[in-house]
């Protein structure tokens, strides 16, 4: 059964033995009767008697702009208030998460408050932080892009306030968590009693399913309560052990609702909204908007079948032409929009997330590219670095952004503003082009997007100044982000089964020991599985190790589950058997080495270009190292040398390097989801490596007992391999002084041939270079030179046959000097055959063409090649008959 089946049956079934499911006490004690909407049949409570439920479609949309039942709330404000009454209830405030979900396999960003217990608390693996609590977690979706500004309550990001608890079933108090939410309401948030209405629902999703109360007041939803009480196991339902309270509520809506305000943004990005308001060139119809907004629900992309008929619909309400509305609108709109992009870029950018072409990465240019465009349609003198400084100002005493943090957002987005600039001029002639041809279907208007980041906005606006029709989806950026969503999920080999218990790794306990002695539990063909090995199994991006048992070769090492195959050459041992193994401690520590050089390299890495930098893959070989960080460009000398010689300081300061096993909710609480480097770590238990406080990473790999033992440490090379990703190459140990050597031997060598000092080989290959390229410079002006004379001696010998003119000849010179000349003779109706008698070119004019002339045949007639149909070129297959002979 698929989710929404899943919510669907629960859901009759719930209501219709209500009682057991849902909070009935609370309700009917304070004066609630239960009713049935008579449009979508769903069951509600409400006080006092009504028809339908308080659904915005079964209402008819919103009532309370301008009279809001609320008590005001500025936006801070609301989770000062939230926090401090569920403290007094007995819940604890916890700080947000992360808005990217490091900690998960099986999404980017968080988009829920529940996304943070998940999946580790909710399966009752590890307690969570606090039991039970509340938090203001900031959450991205990105389904309602094309949404923002234009309906006035769609978000990218927003604060998901959770109200969660996780117990046992027999302590579930379901009356409580009910009684707490509904005393925030009306005494906290004072809305009447008479005003709310609750819905009956059913919640289903990752196989869960429970009872959910839906709160309403004046057709708006203002949260809604899970009770996840049961899952779908294979036989059926079942109950769980440990229940779930999922209570979510946007802090934008409680703050939307409370103060009554024409949109959702105006009460949540105050102080953004009048500095964009301040700095547009057009005066604001405000009026209009007024008027507009509670009809402004209507215009949601996703959720209406013809888009143009509802803006007339909209429009014919406020008794205006559907073009006047949307002229009227749209600059606020914008503002709207400029103020969700940035602050959901703000949050995610400084948690580590960058722009890219790919993933989540993907999304988040999509929302700097849109509100850039408005920025700069409407002339809004500002950029998007100084909105989220301003974002961050405004949310400090509820989401403290360090100085560090904002700064690094900054740099982010102006290069980012380059990148964009970069793609204007040259997107305005691609689409132009794309115009002239009408070939700007839905898929070349998403390819061009991917490709050279040509806007919806752009194409739009290029068609006017061409006077074109052209269609352009109205829910574009849905289909560009769907496009390119990623949720993360790692696709894992099935493990192997082998019927023994796990192997105990003895390489956690020494490092450095290389030999042991075990038993053999296994023995089938050449893999052989013992009951304790010292033996490091690939994985983590660190090579296998390789050694002997009794003698035998060990070529290979892998990792089942907690099972350690060992390839053995030849293999003839015995289930039973007591062996002794013997590992090659060059091998090991050539790798230990290099793997604990990756870590001091990414701590380096990110104190020198910021708290952006993150692992994004690894390699540690026994010759070399390579380790792929999140960077926004790619990186200078400078850099590069700031990185390796902090890394060595690092090195020379004898760092201790502690290896421990902690819980996995430990560690997160001591050291924060900056342990999760290489990405999501399976397991309730982590290896934590730390060097000192420079770097603490959830790490299975072999590692040095201090940084000295790494050794000198050489970056080697550094280069960017894809949008948003840096490789850094380096050596360590022996390996990094054999590379220092090579390039001494390799300097060394061109003073020599210089016959130089090593102070004077830069200027010295400057000024020879200089050189080479103005000797350069000069034979091609002699071959220009050579052409003409050339063409002045062969120009005559051109003869008509078939209605073009028709030249053949034998010249001397090399394949530029045939091009150059062939070309200069080239004219609408000539076709050029020259050879040196070895390469061969042809030319063919554009009427030659038309009248079945191309080159890329014709070539075929005079010897071998190809090309296109104005130019092909390649050799002769026998002498030439010149014309004009």
């Amino acid at each position: 059964m698929d989710t929404k089946s899943l919510k669907e049956s629960f859901r009759e079934k719930a209501s219709k033995d209500y009682r057991k499911y849902f909070p009935i006490d609370v309700l009917e004690e304070n004066g609630f009767q239960r009713y049935r909407c008579k449009l979508c049949k769903k069951y509600f409570w409400s006080m006092e008697a009504r028809e339908v439920c308080g659904d915005p479609d079964c209402t008819g949309g919103y009532s309370f702009m301008g009279d809001s039942p609320a008590k005001p709330m500025e936006y801070v404000e609301c989770w000062e208030k939230f926090s401090k009454t569920f403290e007094g209830l007995g819940y604890t405030p916890i700080p947000r998460y992360p808005v990217v979900a490091r900690w998960r396999e099986d999404t980017e960003f968080v988009q829920a408050s529940i996304y943070d217990f998940q999946p580790h608390v909710v399966s009752g693996a590890i307690a969570p932080p606090a039991n039970p609590l509340v938090v203001p977690q900031f959450s991205l979706r990105f389904v309602d892009t094309d949404n923002v500004g234009i309906s006035g309550r769609s978000h990218t990001g927003f604060v998901m306030i959770g109200q969660h608890a996780f117990t046992k079933k027999d302590q579930f108090d379901q009356l409580k968590y009910f009684r707490d939410i509904y005393y925030w309401l009306t005494d906290k948030m004072g809305i009447p009693s008479k005003e709310l209405v609750f819905h009956e629902d059913g919640w289903a999703g990752g196989g869960n399913f429970g009872p959910c109360m839906e709160f309403f007041s004046r057709g708006v939803e203002l949260g809604n309560q899970v009770y996840i009480l049961y899952e779908m196991g294979k036989s059926g339902p079942r109950e769980l052990d440990l229940k779930v309270l999922d209570m979510g509520a946007g802090q934008e809506r409680f703050t939307w609702f409370s103060q009554g305000t024409p949109t959702i943004y105006d009460p949540v990005f105050p102080t953004v909204l009048d500095h964009l308001r301040s700095l547009m060139p057009v005066e604001l119809d405000i009026e209009t908007f007024k008027r507009f907004a509670p009809y402004s629900g209507m215009l949601n992309v996703d959720e209406v079948e013809d888009i143009d008929k509802t803006w007339a619909i909209v429009s014919g309400k406020l008794g205006m032409e559907p073009d006047s509305l949307k002229r009227a609108i749209m600059p606020m709109a914008a503002c709207y929009s400029i103020a969700d992009h940035s602050r959901s870029l703000l949050f995610a950018l400084a948690d580590g997330a960058l722009p890219s072409n790919v993933g989540g990465g993907y999304n988040l240019r999509v929302l700097f590219r849109r509100a850039q465009y408005f920025l700069e349609k409407y002339g809004l003198d500002t950029e998007m670095g100084e909105i989220c400084e301003m974002h961050a100002d405004y949310i400090k005493k509820e989401f403290p952004f360090s100085d560090e943090a904002i700064e690094d957002v900054k740099k982010i987005l102006s290069v980012e503003e380059e990148k964009y600039d970069n793609t204007k001029s040259k997107a305005k002639k691609i689409v132009r082009a794309q115009l002239s041809k009408n070939e700007l279907s839905t898929e070349k208007l998403i390819e061009l997007y991917d490709s050279h980041g040509v806007t919806p906005e752009l194409v739009k606006e290029q068609a006017d100044e061409m006077g074109v029709d052209v269609d352009i989806p109205k829910d574009f950026y849905i289909r560009v982000t769907q496009l390119h969503e990623s949720n993360g999920t790692r696709h894992h080999s099935e493990q192997r089964q082998f019927g023994v218990k796990d192997t105990y790794p003895l390489y956690y306990d020494c490092e450095k020991e290389d030999s042991f002695e075990a038993e053999v539990v296994y023995s089938e063909g050449d893999e052989v599985i013992l009951d304790r090995t010292a033996f490091y199994p690939e994985g983590g991006g660190q090579e296998h190790d390789i050694g002997h048992i009794n003698g035998l070769e060990v070529t290979k090492v892998t990792k089942h589950g907690g099972v350690i195959v060992h390839n053995v050459k030849d293999n003839s041992l015995k289930v039973g058997q007591k062996v002794r193994g013997k590992i090659s401690k060059s091998r090991r520590y050539a790798l230990t080495r290099h793997h604990t050089a990756t870590h001091i390299i990414n701590s380096a890495a990110r104190q020198v270009l910021g708290n952006h930098v993150w692992q994004a893959g690894a390699e540690k070989t026994t010759e070399k190292a390579r380790l792929d960080i999140t960077h926004f460009s790619s990186l200078s000398a400078e850099e590069l040398e700031r990185i390796e010689l902090l890394a060595n300081e690092m090195v020379l300061e004898n760092i201790p390097v502690t290896k421990r096993f902690m819980g996995r909710d430990e560690a997160e609480k001591r050291y924060g989801f900056r342990i999760y480097q290489g990405g999501a770590v399976p397991g309730m238990s982590l290896r934590i490596v730390s060097i000192g406080e420079y770097d603490i990473e959830a790490c299975g790999g072999t590692h040095c007992d201090s940084t000295s033992e790494v050794g000198p440490i050489k970056i080697i090379k550094s280069e960017k391999i894809q949008d948003g990703i840096v490789r850094l190459e380096y050596t360590a140990g022996l390996e990094a002084i054999k590379s220092i050597q090579r390039d001494s031997r390799i300097l060394n060598e061109s003073c020599s041939i210089f016959r130089v000092d090593k102070q004077q080989l830069a200027p010295t290959c400057e000024r020879f270079f200089s050189e080479w390229k103005r000797r350069g410079k000069e034979i091609e002006d002699l071959k220009v030179e050579l052409s003409g004379m050339k063409q002045s001696n062969i120009g005559d010998k051109f003869e008509e046959r078939d209605g073009i003119r028709l030249l053949v000849a034998n010249i001397d010179g090399d394949t530029d000097i045939l091009r150059k000349t062939a070309f200069s003779l080239t004219e609408d109706d000539t076709v050029v055959v020259l050879s040196n008698g070895r390469q061969l070119v042809v030319t063919c004019g554009s009427l030659a063409q038309e009248r079945g002339h191309l080159a890329k045949d014709v070539i075929q007639e005079y010897g071998k090649g190809g090309g296109k149909p104005d130019f092909a070129q390649g050799i002769v297959t026998g002498p030439l008959q010149e014309t004009g002979a």
